[in-house]
């Protein structure tokens, strides 16, 4: 789905499938009675959600932000979570044909932080079994801290983090490790937007008299645009808090558009003015439902 285009720059969303995961850790402390008015669960509890990545052609440079699921989890697995990413190998790299991009003419991957609905398309496993990078000619960007966070001993965080989606690009020599807030290419700057994780990334796009911002698990659906409402998946919630306070309010005050990796229905909208006490309210929003690609173009 198209999202901006102007002088050879162009943004578009990508689908990368499904997936539903338990309502309560999704919304946290927000009551089941308020979340369910916004995305109703079903009978296991579940709401559904969009692994909607990122494209980004400058002219010079293709970049994917994000790579959804993959192809490497078992049956149990994929029933567990409700996945359906079904495709060639998966929906991504299908949707990304249709905007006639092959996995080959990848330049660069950013991953916003490391998670299994994040960051298993980038890697991908062949009929043979062996794990190979899913973008062969690409440079894979990953918070250095963030690396470091996924491969810690943790109980808590631990079955988020899936060595196999991780480990092979490293032993590829794909991995480029950011410290810091960087520039990626001219108008794409990655920046750390934590509380999901501690070195959770969003992307920051800059071009002509437009920001676009992709909020990744900052604010993962349009429902999580009221500052309270926070994931329980977070490690750190009031730290997220703060770091929604910060960036919405700046997107309200300065007109942004927000994009939204996993809302089931709406990919970007415009962001408003907020409450009293910062954030936004969100404008016009576009529709892009998880299960109609007739709309990537």
């Amino acid at each position: 789905m198209l999202v901006y285009e102007r002088d050879g720059f162009s943004v578009s969303t990508v689908m990368a499938g499904g997936l539903r995961l338990d309502g309560g850790a999704m919304f946290g402390v927000v009551p089941k009675p308020l979340w369910e008015r916004r995305i109703p669960a079903d009978d296991r509890n579940r709401i559904p959600l969009a692994m909607r990545c990122l494209l980004i052609e400058t002219g010079d440079q293709t970049l994917l932000v994000d790579s959804g699921l993959g192809n490497k989890e078992e049956e149990k697995f994929r029933s567990i979570y409700g996945v359906d990413n079904e495709g060639s190998p998966t929906r991504l790299e299908d949707e990304l044909r249709t905007l006639e991009v092959e996995p080959e003419d990848v330049d660069m991957v950013l991953c916003t932080h490391l998670h299994f609905d994040h960051a298993g398309g980038a890697t991908l496993r062949e009929a043979d079994g062996t794990i190979r990078p899913s973008f062969p000619n690409a440079t894979y960007l990953i918070r250095r801290g963030e690396w470091d966070f996924a491969h810690r001993d943790n109980e808590r965080i631990q079955a988020s983090y899936l060595r196999h989606n991780m480990d092979p690009l490293l032993e590829a020599g794909v991995v480029e490790f950011l410290e810091e807030d960087t520039e990626v290419v001219p108008g794409v700057r990655m920046v750390r937007t934590p509380g999901h994780t501690p070195h959770h990334q969003s992307v920051l796009i800059e071009h002509g008299d437009t920001t676009l911002f992709y909020l990744a698990d900052l604010v993962p659906t349009r429902a999580h645009v009221p500052l309270p409402w926070i994931m329980g998946y977070d490690v750190e919630p009031l730290v997220t808090l703060e770091a929604k306070r910060e960036w919405l309010t700046r997107a309200a005050r300065e007109g942004w558009v927000l994009v939204f990796e996993h809302d089931p229905e709406v990919a970007y909208g415009w962001a408003g003015p907020g409450g009293e006490r910062g954030g936004c309210e969100l404008v016009s929003p576009a529709q892009d439902p998880v299960r109609d690609s007739s709309r990537i173009t």
